[in-house]
């Protein structure tokens, strides 16, 4: 019985600290390539970063479900790409290349990531 509950308690914590996009943790995601894009905030220095793994969302803003979530199901912020780019080696991914688009309407820059094996 102890062996159980012992089982049970680090199962839900591995599920508990994962970060999740779309309600699949990160690690997780079964893709070769996934885009991750950032945007500017307003008033703010941070960046917004959304993941597109190719995904199909849960919602009809597609931008609900590619928003990276915490543990606790909140949106995550970046202080950088950077730090985005970090984060996402620390969790299985490589950098393959970036490329930008800036017109009146959007201005982001674009990294593609390749699933380490």
């Amino acid at each position: 019985m102890k062996k159980l509950l012992f089982t049970f308690f680090v199962f839900s914590a591995t599920i508990s600290f994962a970060q999740t996009v779309n309600d699949v943790p990160i690690r997780d995601i079964d893709v070769d390539y996934v885009q991750i894009i950032g945007t500017g905030r307003s008033l703010s220095t941070k960046v917004n970063v959304e993941i597109d793994f190719g995904q199909e969302t849960k919602s009809i803003s597609f931008k609900n479900g590619t928003s990276i979530k915490d543990e606790k199901g909140r949106n995550m912020k970046f202080n950088s790409m950077m730090d985005a780019l970090n984060f996402m080696s620390a969790n299985g991914y490589s950098f393959q290349f970036a490329y930008t688009m800036n017109d009146e309407k959007d201005k982001a820059i674009y990294y593609i990531l390749k699933k380490n094996k």
